[in-house]
């Protein structure tokens, strides 16, 4: 069976149940999977406390923890994938400002690596803060920014995906992005 064939046969068979099909699928986008880590990376290095196999095996993980999950389809399950990996990356960024305001730990001298990694964090983290404020705005428009920017997908893939027209995707590509940019623009707590 052609690979597109038996991604689609494991995506219907992961959302009826079957025993084994995740397991089966995850091989089939790992590729997939390592191209949007890469992506998530670039984006926000975080301090490079964990690397593009560490990221996709994390994804993995809490794509794991919800057996039965219904993915339409092969850019559904990588938009999924993509906002798993955004939600270990922000953890993370979480982590580690509380870690630069203290955390229960004793001071230490900061020096130019570190202050950067704070930079990153807190960035990351905005931008967290807008996408949540957007997805109370409007909820299309979150899902739709988070397939272009975090998955990597095309206009074309993202309507596949949420099953929307691709006009659609493309005004709402715009609108988001335009929103995103104001609340960001506008400080922390912005945008919701």
């Amino acid at each position: 069976m052609d690979p597109a064939g038996e991604i689609t046969r494991l995506l219907r068979a992961c959302g009826a149940g079957e025993r084994g099909a995740f397991e089966r699928l995850i091989p089939l986008v790992y590729d997939e999977m390592r191209r949007l880590a890469r992506a998530h990376l670039r984006r926000f290095p975080a301090g490079r406390t964990l690397d593009t196999t560490g990221l996709v095996h994390e994804g993995y993980l809490k794509l794991a923890r919800s057996p039965g999950e219904r993915w339409n389809d092969r850019g559904h399950l990588l938009a999924v994938a993509a906002c798993a990996m955004r939600q270990v990356l922000m953890s993370r960024a979480r982590a580690r400002l509380r870690a630069k305001r203290g955390g229960g730990e004793r001071a230490q001298a900061l020096d130019e690596g570190f202050v950067g990694h704070g930079r990153d964090a807190e960035r990351l983290l905005d931008l967290d803060r807008a996408l949540r404020g957007l997805r109370v705005h409007d909820r299309t428009l979150a899902r739709v920014f988070e397939c272009r920017y975090f998955a990597g997908l095309s206009e074309a893939e993202t309507a596949e995906a949420l099953r929307l027209s691709l006009r659609t995707v493309q005004r709402s590509w715009s609108r988001a992005r335009a929103w995103l940019r104001a609340a960001l623009e506008s400080g922390p707590g912005a945008g919701g």
